[in-house]
Order: structure tokens, then sequence, then C-alpha cells
């Protein structure tokens, strides 16, 4: 995270001064697109699949690889983490968010007859999660801190680099639990039948606010969005078509997904369902986030950049 948010300043200027220059929206515009290999990829795969040459797609395996290009000019829109977006605002006001597109994806996962159905059940419990510093983190946190969990003393969370990391550590505790997003969750699940989803904490979490947890949202250069608004519109309705296909067709999707090597089509098909891929927009995504932003920041106000993003974040 800290590396992460020297980035972010270091290229501040850059989002100031180097922006590349925009044309006129009466001129044919080819918009560039990123998105991390995940559920804020897989619900694209039907429009990178049909959009010609209206579009080009990167696809990145971190946050990290998306901003520079972003702040450079050489990406336009791009799907990144809910609470990222806000960091980025905070510290350039050069981007809004123009639709959330993932909401939540993190389940616990147990091994073997480990049963979470109520808050005396987590007690005790050692939890492996990778993502500190990042979504899962807070969102881990805050539901903690809501049942009056305190770690270290009522659980115990363990952090580690990598999801398989949890999953590993899981296999060898079998009273533990480790939390998962998806697609993970249901490849540890195939790869390993003695696991299984114990708690959705997506569902678990919206009890709680009273709003779904976000995973994802996309974001565009403010540049691009006052210049070419015919073109991010188009862009967000074959953005929604392509959601509702994916959503509606996971068998067809999930050979795109792998097409595009977003991960394997067996684990995608089954992932799918489980990954709430959506593409909200106006007053609807403008309530969650808000919802979002306030809950991150009564935890941590560094997880939204320091400040709760202003009316102005939001196209």
């Amino acid at each position: 995270m800290k590396k992460f948010i020297a980035v972010l300043f270091s290229l501040l200027i850059v989002f100031t001064l180097c922006a590349q220059p925009v044309t006129e929206e009466t001129e044919a515009v080819t918009l560039n697109i990123a998105a991390l290999k995940g559920p804020t990829a897989m619900g694209m795969v039907e429009l990178m699949e049909t959009s010609g040459d209206n579009y080009t797609f990167t696809l990145e395996g971190s946050p990290d690889a998306i901003v520079p290009q972003l702040a450079k000019g050489e990406i336009d829109i791009a799907a990144v983490p809910a609470n990222l977006a806000a960091v980025i605002y905070n510290n350039t006001k050069s981007v809004k968010v123009i639709a959330v597109n993932t909401l939540g994806v993190l389940y616990l996962v147990g091994n073997g007859e480990v049963e979470i159905k109520t808050r005396e059940d987590l007690l005790g419990k050692t939890i492996y999660s990778a993502g500190k510093g990042s979504t899962p983190q807070y969102a881990l946190e805050s539901i903690l801190s809501a049942l009056g969990l305190v770690d270290g003393k009522d659980v115990f969370i363990e952090w580690k680099s990598e999801h398989a990391e949890c999953v590993a550590a899981l296999l060898s505790d079998t009273e533990s639990i480790a939390m998962l997003p998806q697609p993970f969750a249901t490849s540890a699940l195939m790869q390993n039948k003695n696991l299984s989803i114990v708690l959705d904490l997506n569902d678990l979490w919206e009890g709680i606010n009273g709003s779904p947890l976000i995973t994802g949202c996309l974001i565009a250069r403010s540049e691009v969005v006052e210049k070419y608004p015919s073109s991010v519109e188009a862009f967000l309705s074959l953005y929604a078509s392509s959601v509702d296909w994916v959503n509606s067709n996971n068998k067809e999707a999930a050979v795109l997904i792998e097409k595009y090597g977003i991960i394997k089509a067996a684990v995608a098909e089954k992932a799918l369902p489980y990954c709430n891929i959506v593409s909200l927009r106006g007053d609807e995504m403008k309530k969650a986030l808000d919802i979002y932003y306030n809950s991150l920041y009564s935890l941590n106000p560094k997880s939204v950049g320091g400040s709760i993003p202003s009316e102005e974040i939001y196209y």
C-alpha cells in the first residue's frame, strides 16, 4: 500500500501537466480501456469480442500497472477497486466514477466440518487472508468491528501475500478459515473437495450497512468525460449489455473469459453466479458508493485517500 501511495503522489504532476490532448467530439474516437484480471474484466468479455476498432483493451494483474498508464493519458477508462477510485480522485481530481461494475466477491472458506452460523462461531478463529491495505482488509475489519470482534483478542487475522498461501494454510489447519474472493474461492473449492464456503461476507456486509459491498467501479479521465460525452455514454451502454449477456450466458461467457486469459473456462462458469458483476449508474451508484466510502473512512481515512470524496467524483 505504501508503494502504491508513493506511485500516486509521484504521478500527480503527470496527471496535471502531461495528459494527452483530446480531439473534438465530432472526430472518431478509439477509447483505451483497462481492467484487472478478475470479475472487473469478466463482465467486459462480450464487449471485447464484438467491439471492433472502437476500443482497445488492456488486462493487468495489479492496479499498480494501471495507475501510471491512466496518469499518462494512455488509458481513458479503467475498471479498478472502488476504494482506489477514491484515492486517485482525492489526490488528483482528474477522474470520475462512471459506474459500479462489481459488488461483493468475498467469502469465508472452511476446511472439513467447520461451520460459521453465528458470531460466536467466529470466536477464537484464525482467519487467513490476502489483500492487506486494500478492499479485503477494510471490508473484513469493518464487518468484525460491527460484530464487536477485535483482531488479536476475539479473532486472529493472518495476512498472506497470495490467495494460494491462504489455501495452503487452511489445508494444514482444519480449525481455521480463509477469506477468499471470487473467482479464486471457486477455484480453491474445485481443487480441494474438503473446502466449502461457510459465510457470505457480502450478505453480512449488506445486512450491517443496508447497502451492498462494493468491489470495483469504472473510472474515466475527467478530460475524456468532458470532451467525449457521447463516446463515454456509448461505452457505458455497450458495457451494460455485455454484463447482461455474461450474467445470462455463463457457459458461453466462460469460453471468452478463458480466451482473453482471465481464468480457465471451467472455473469461470462455476464462479460467475457468485461474482456479482453489475452495471450501476446514477443515483443507485452514488448511494452505494457513498455508504461504502463512509464505512471505509470511519475505519481508516487512508483507505479512501484521506477524506470522503466530494460529489464531483461522480459522473
